[in-house]
């Protein structure tokens, strides 16, 4: 019996425009009247996710910044932070980046520097708390990952500029034009299983949904691991399952119908 779903944002639960199906909320309903956790997995800041689903907050699991901080009922039950010295680092490089932004994502704010319009209608998306400084090396917070927004292409582009530090942390191609590094540990896989532990969770109890490169490690975090139909391949091949529907066709929904959960 599956007792936790574990969910992406954008490309998996949202459609291509960034909404939500308004079946979500009945089904989310059913889902936590028959005991089954529903946890929202994403790159996105807390406060983001944490506005969206304030109407069900406390039934659901927060699982931000990749892993990196995982809030359930306003409770910090996980966090894996970056040390003053790396993210300064991180940040050096990525203002050399061509086309590309960084932005520093803390336990109380997001953090940039540029007030290019482009990237600040972008990053707005994913941060709903942000503030811009002079120098985001003076920052003052718990910095949970230092992240860049590449209009370039970040697989191509920025990921090449930090691809040299994939053993020491986590470099995660997040999306198109999005790379995030964090703290090696730091990734969703990591924070299910810190939720499989405080709820008594089995592998074998567990579905996930992910679409892109930042989700890999979910993939081998439960038995029932789905990759989008329209998924990065190499998502699609890491995953046990794949929908039969893409995010646009509300593929996360309708497998959790197929599967007789609701």
């Amino acid at each position: 019996m599956i007792k936790l779903i574990v969910c992406d944002m954008d490309g998996t639960l949202l459609d291509g425009q960034g909404q939500l199906n308004e079946e979500f909320w009945e089904i989310e309903t059913k889902l936590a009247e028959k005991g089954i956790k529903f946890a929202i997995a994403s790159g996105r800041q807390y406060y983001n996710l944490v506005d969206r689903f304030d109407r069900i907050k406390d039934n659901l699991i927060f699982i931000a910044d990749n892993g990196s901080y995982v809030v359930y009922r306003n409770e910090q039950v996980h966090i894996d932070s970056l040390d003053k010295e790396s993210t300064d680092r991180f940040i050096e490089i990525g203002r050399k980046v061509e086309d590309a932004y960084v932005t520093v994502s803390a336990k109380n704010s997001a953090y940039v520097e540029s007030t290019d319009e482009r990237f600040i209608k972008e990053v707005s998306k994913y941060f709903k708390r942000m503030e811009i400084v002079t120098d985001l090396t003076k920052v003052e917070d718990t910095v949970l990952k230092v992240t860049i927004c590449d209009f370039n292409n970040s697989e191509t582009n920025s990921y090449l500029h930090y691809k040299q530090f994939e053993k020491e942390y986590k470099v995660a191609v997040a999306g198109k034009l999005w790379l995030d590094i964090s703290d090696w540990g730091a990734n969703k896989g990591t924070a299910i299983k810190k939720m499989q532990e405080k709820f008594s969770v089995s592998f074998e109890e567990t579905m996930v949904f992910g679409d892109y490169l930042n989700d890999m490690e979910m993939m081998s975090a439960g038995k029932y691991s789905y990759a989008m139909k329209n998924a990065h391949p190499k998502i699609i091949e890491a995953a046990n399952y794949v929908t039969r529907f893409t995010n646009n066709e509300n593929g996360v929904l309708e497998t959790i119908k197929e599967m007789g959960l609701v």
